[in-house]
C-alpha cells in the first residue's frame, strides 16, 4: 500500500473533507428522499380525503334519489293502472264547471326520458271565455303534486269577444 505522510494540519483538512462528503451523501440519499416521500404521502392523503368526502356526498345523494324513486313508485301505484291524464283533466273540468269552455285537449308524449324508467306525458288544453274564478278553481283542481301532476306552462290572454273573460292555454304534465 501507498503510505502518505501528512502533516497534522493536512490530516485535519482531509478528515474535514471526508466528513463533509459523508454529510453530503447522508443528506442527499437519506434525509431529502425521506422528506420528499413524506410530502408526497401528505398530499396523497389530503387528495384521498377529498375524494372520500365527495364519494360520501354522492352516496347520500344517491340514497335520496333511490328514496324519491321509491316514493314515486308508491304514488304511481296508488293511482291505479287505469289512470289517464286526459280523464283526470276532464273530471277536473266537470268539477270546475268549465267543460263548455274547453276548445281542445291534445295529449303529447315528451321526447325526454323523464325520471328513471318513467316517461313524461302531457296534455295541452285550450280554454276560451273563462272568468278568473273558474280559471283559479280549475287550476287548483288540476295541479296535484301528491299525484305527480303539475302545470308546466300556462299562457293567459284577454278574450277579444267578451269583456272580462280570458283565453288560456295550459300544458299539464305527469309521469307514467
Amino acid at each position: 500500500m501507498l503510505k502518505i505522510k501528512l502533516a497534522k494540519r493536512e490530516k485535519y483538512i482531509v478528515l474535514g473533507a471526508a466528513c463533509l462528503i459523508a454529510l453530503f451523501l447522508l443528506i442527499n440519499f437519506l434525509v431529502l428522499p425521506f422528506f420528499k416521500e413524506k410530502d408526497r404521502l401528505t398530499r396523497g392523503i389530503a387528495l384521498k380525503e377529498t375524494e372520500f368526502k365527495e364519494i360520501a356526498a354522492l352516496s347520500s345523494e344517491y340514497r335520496r334519489y333511490r328514496e324519491d324513486a321509491g316514493e314515486m313508485e308508491r304514488i304511481l301505484a296508488k293511482r291505479g293502472k287505469g289512470f289517464t291524464l286526459m280523464s283526470y283533466l276532464d273530471r277536473a273540468a266537470g268539477e270546475a264547471d268549465v267543460k263548455g269552455q274547453i276548445k281542445y285537449m291534445n295529449p303529447s308524449k315528451s321526447s325526454s326520458k323523464g325520471i328513471g324508467s318513467y316517461g313524461e306525458s302531457g296534455v295541452e288544453i285550450k280554454v276560451e271565455g273563462i272568468n278568473t274564478d273558474q280559471l283559479v278553481s280549475y287550476l287548483f283542481l288540476i295541479e296535484d303534486p301528491g299525484d305527480l301532476i303539475f302545470i308546466k306552462r300556462i299562457s293567459i290572454t284577454d278574450n277579444k269577444k267578451q269583456e272580462g273573460y280570458l283565453d288560456c292555454i295550459i300544458q299539464v304534465m305527469t309521469y307514467e
